[in-house]
């Protein structure tokens, strides 16, 4: 298979990279609000026999704690989310397929526990990659048609050579590779 069909993307793959990179700019999208203004996050705890411990404070029975955040906070989080959404896009338009399973690894890899789906994007763009090179077709039943194909033409390859029978003459071993010509002494035995 050349390099070029490899590396280059279906339109079945082109939806999916599109999509993919539409859901990371949504994502950036869901955290523009707190890049804007302060945001206030209220943590409230049921109270320990102990007391509230800090940064928790008693309010009404319960350990309440105020976590502000600077916007500066979010920004490097929304900066990585839409850089490599834009880099999803822009490898998905140009039809590259490495670049774009990378992008969304790493997307995924950043995002945490939010990111698994870009995990298995990425995965499966891999995937269709080795498929493609291997069996000559990316999807599934083009690629397990193949290997059956080429798993019967072995098996028939190797049962003509079992009904060929042993080849006719002496068994030729291989030849022993050449002495050296360096000496090295035999240590002498230690005696006790």
């Amino acid at each position: 298979m050349p390099r070029e069909v490899v590396l280059g993307m279906d339109n079945l793959e082109r939806k999916v990279g599109y999509v993919a990179a539409l859901v990371a700019a949504a994502l950036a999208a869901v955290i523009l609000p707190h890049l804007l203004t302060t945001t206030v996050a209220t943590h409230n705890e049921s109270l320990p026999a102990t007391g509230c411990v800090s940064p928790y404070h008693l309010v009404k029975g319960i350990c309440t704690w105020d976590q502000v955040t600077h916007p500066l906070d979010w920004l490097p989080q929304f900066l990585e989310i839409i850089l490599l959404a834009g880099a999803i896009a822009l490898f998905t338009k140009r039809r590259r397929r490495a670049f774009v399973a990378g992008s969304a690894l790493l997307l995924g890899l950043a995002l945490g526990n939010a990111g698994f789906p870009f995990i298995l994007v990425g995965g499966w763009y891999i995937v269709r990659a080795f498929r493609l090179q291997k069996y000559g077709d990316a999807s599934f039943m083009g690629s397990s048609k193949r290997a059956r194909e080429l798993s019967e033409q072995r098996r028939a390859e190797r049962k003509a050579q079992r009904a060929a029978g042993p080849t006719v003459g002496p068994q030729r071993r291989a030849a022993a590779p050449a002495p050296s010509k360096r000496y090295t002494p035999k240590k002498p035995t230690r005696r006790k």
